[in-house]
């Protein structure tokens, strides 16, 4: 029921996030690593049975294997998208 919940959820938390992230925010890359950490480990909860049965189940072109890499990427990625939203503003100004 609480993974249910959870995948229910990001119906309105993956839009949230892109709102965040387009519009700079930094809290909305800080979401987008909480929601793909939880998504990914989410999705290793639910398939762990299958994955346990047939290794192979990891290799197919789409479940796990694709969500944990793009989990990954946006994981180590956030780091330096929020060292660069963190900077301060430098406004250039038109010299006449």
């Amino acid at each position: 029921m609480p993974l249910q919940v959870f995948f229910v959820s990001l119906a309105v938390l993956d839009p949230l996030v892109v709102v965040l992230v387009v519009r700079a925010r930094p809290e909305g890359v800080r979401l987008a690593w909480g929601v793909m950490v939880l998504d990914v480990l989410a999705n290793w909860i639910v398939n762990w049975p299958p994955l346990q049965e047939d290794p192979t189940w990891l290799l197919r072109p789409v479940g796990l294997l694709p969500i944990t890499l793009f989990g990954l990427f946006v994981v180590v990625s956030s780091v330096p998208v929020l060292r660069v939203m963190s900077r301060p503003q430098v406004v250039s100004r038109r010299m006449a």
